[in-house]
């Protein structure tokens, strides 16, 4: 069974900064794209930041030049790091992998159980 696990999560004030982890556990072979996604109160689930096999990167333009995304050598583990919050980037943020194949099954899409992250002002 394959498993997204994120940490990170929490309260912090405007202009500071938090890091999220995610790691898929499993007998994972490998895993094509790695993303964050998130989803405010009221809001549609978007895209914050994805990262493929080959260490491509893409960024919603709401966070461009303040998150940066990275993923380890093996590929199982993405990290966002967030610099510079603000108060509407408070939402509930979902790691995310595309393409993980694993011994038995091939997924097209797993999904993480999200990570609050709140920003006062």
């Amino acid at each position: 069974q394959v498993q997204l696990v994120e940490s990170g999560g929490g309260l912090v004030q405007a202009g500071g900064s938090l890091r999220l982890s995610c790691t898929a556990s499993g007998r994972i072979l490998g895993i094509d794209t790695m993303g964050w996604y998130r989803q405010a109160p009221g809001k549609q689930r978007e895209l914050v930041a994805g990262i493929s096999t080959g260490g491509s990167t893409n960024y919603a333009d709401s966070v461009e030049g303040r998150f940066a995304i990275s993923r380890d050598n093996p590929g199982n583990t993405v990290y966002l790091q967030m610099d510079s919050l603000k108060p509407e980037d408070t939402a509930v943020y979902f790691c995310n992998a595309k393409k993980l194949v694993t011994t038995g099954i091939r997924y097209l899409e797993v999904w993480g159980q999200g990570t609050q992250v709140t920003v006062s002002s």
